[in-house]
């Protein structure tokens, strides 16, 4: 992406996110207000700078925004359950799968992720939720099984997944989610492309 379209792009954000149409949801037909920013992932910190700037400019204009980054929240409930550092000594010589497996049952999103968003949201007062981090913590967790088990958890707020990778949407295939532009997640229906929102 060129400086020149990170740029619009986000102006675009900016623009949408701080749009009183999406703020109140409205226009949904009753589906989740779940949105995806996808990008290529050599563009992660640049992307990562232009989120920074789009969080401060909305809260120039009184819009709150809470973030959540899914690798952050991983450690703190693996450190918190006393297994963080048992879990660094171990990967070295683990097989990966069996890793990977023990990884999965540790931070299932159903069982603890969705909890801890959930704990972490509970008595804020915020108007949009940042969710990142999703690179970071594949193959783990997947985004798509993230964003299920977060439909009841987010609730009465728009959420934004920054997505380093494509969302392809198709009438015959349905969406899909591809991570890195590489990795095809399982199919995720109910999102919707910030990047083709009005402002």
């Amino acid at each position: 992406m060129t400086p020149t379209e990170l740029s619009e792009q986000e102006e675009h954000l900016f623009q949408v996110l701080s749009g009183e149409r999406f703020l109140r949801m409205e226009g949904l037909s009753n589906e989740v207000p779940f949105f995806l920013y996808p990008y290529d992932p050599e563009d992660a910190l640049a992307v990562a700078g232009a989120r920074r700037r789009v969080r401060n400019r909305l809260a120039n204009k009184g819009i709150t925004v809470r973030e959540i980054d899914l690798y952050d929240l991983s450690v703190e409930l693996l450190t918190e359950r006393g297994v963080w550092e048992r879990l660094l000594a171990l990967e070295p010589g683990q097989d990966k799968a069996d890793f990977r497996e023990l990884l999965q049952g540790m931070l299932d999103p159903q069982d603890h992720l969705a909890p801890a968003v959930r704990a972490r949201l509970a008595g804020d007062d915020f108007d949009v939720l940042f969710l990142t981090g999703i690179g970071e913590v594949f193959p783990y967790i997947r985004s798509h099984n993230v964003l299920n088990n977060l439909q009841s958890v987010v609730t009465g707020r728009p959420m934004l997944l920054f997505f380093p990778g494509h969302y392809r949407q198709s009438d015959t295939l349905g969406s899909s989610l591809v991570l890195f532009g590489r990795l095809t997640d399982d199919q995720y229906y109910r999102a919707k492309n910030i990047l083709e929102q009005e402002a």
